[in-house]
């Protein structure tokens, strides 16, 4: 196991501005890789006047949409949040006052954000490399009170099985323990999702629709779990968790169902597409999910420089040393990344994975 250290905000992709300001290229110039979002989002409608002069309210319809949509059961607690983040912000305090502070596991690499939030609360946090995670061997679980899994895991789009991940659940379930599982990524991989148990205590699925819908900015995501706990959530969120706005393009865009297949047909596409590039340019072993390639490389930094003064950002992680890229939004896009990594095949070539 690994000490999670970072009490510090950490450092998301889409920081468009920052690298502007840092390498002089302006801000139209640029071919932004550094998230993980469907570059061709759901197309919002017109929002009409009222949503917007109402103060948001629930009749219980978009709850029942969303569990719909995740395939989750009718008894399972639904509550609509601001992006899966309210949700990762919110979730340390809950258990803090219902079960006090403990011990609690995070994989790493991964978003980082769910260990800050619970080191901030005070837990003590620690790392599961993803070769532990993939064992059979699961008494490590017996020494934490919360495990919190990313399904698939970002970067590295590591995905379990199911009865893996629920194995898990039963042990710690044993103690009263939580099994937070964060499926922002997990569309296209339905087989693998765990919503359908996400009415059984101590399982709490995290949805969000900003990553496959292309919605980032609209915040908007969804809990799923027991109901008692679900009140919980509610409750330290207080009023209003989600604003109106957002609550209508969620119903719309969730019963969508023929964008999301196109959608999911057209990132299979282009995820293989992003894949085969970056096998022929030398990247060693790709992973990911149907959203964005991540590549072990050991001059990872240097790589990054080079594609950023060119005009294309991507995100670079430390440890391991590592690029995650996202797709491309037009043929123009495709084209100049083709172009620039076949300008840096010179770094490319005399590197190594990471």
């Amino acid at each position: 196991m690994m000490t999670f250290r970072s009490l510090e905000s950490p450092e998301h992709g889409g920081r468009l501005q920052a690298a502007v300001q840092r390498w002089g290229i302006p801000r139209e110039q640029w071919l932004d890789l550094s998230t993980g979002i469907n570059p061709v989002p759901w197309p919002v409608p017109e929002i009409p006047p009222d949503v917007w002069q109402r103060l948001p309210e629930s009749d219980g319809k978009l709850e029942q949409t969303i569990r719909a949509w995740a395939g989750a059961p009718d008894g399972a607690g639904c509550l609509p949040v601001a992006g899966s983040q309210a949700a990762i912000m919110a979730l340390p305090m809950v258990r803090a006052r219902l079960h006090g502070l403990g011990r609690v596991a995070v994989p790493i690499p991964g978003y980082r954000e769910h260990g800050h939030a619970w080191a901030r609360a005070g837990f003590e946090v620690l790392g599961i490399s993803p070769e532990r995670a993939a064992a059979q061997e699961v008494s490590w679980l017996d020494g934490f009170d919360v495990v919190v899994w990313i399904h698939p895991n970002n970067p590295t789009g590591q995905l379990l099985p199911p009865e893996h991940i629920l194995a898990w659940w039963e042990r710690l379930q044993q103690r009263g323990g939580w099994l937070v599982v964060d499926q922002a990524f997990i569309e296209g991989y339905s087989d693998h999702a765990l919503d359908f148990r996400a009415s059984v205590p101590g399982l709490i699925v995290l949805r969000s629709l900003g990553k496959f819908f292309g919605l980032a900015g609209a915040r908007a995501g969804a809990v799923l779990a027991e109901s008692a706990l679900v009140k919980q959530l509610d409750w330290q969120l207080g009023p209003w968790p989600v604003n109106g706005p957002a609550r209508y393009l969620m119903a719309w865009a969730l019963a969508d169902v023929y964008w999301q297949a196109g959608a999911v047909a057209k990132l299979q596409g282009d995820s293989l597409r992003l894949n085969t590039l970056l096998q022929a340019s030398g990247f060693p072993d790709p992973s990911g999910t149907l959203l964005f390639r991540y590549v072990r490389i050991s001059n990872a930094s240097e790589i990054y420089e080079g594609l950023a003064r060119r005009g294309i950002l991507v995100r670079q992680f430390d440890s391991p040393p590592a690029l995650r890229f996202g797709l491309p939004p037009d043929e123009a896009g495709w084209q100049k990344l083709t172009t620039l990594l076949e300008e840096l095949s010179y770094l490319i070539d005399q590197s190594g994975a990471g």
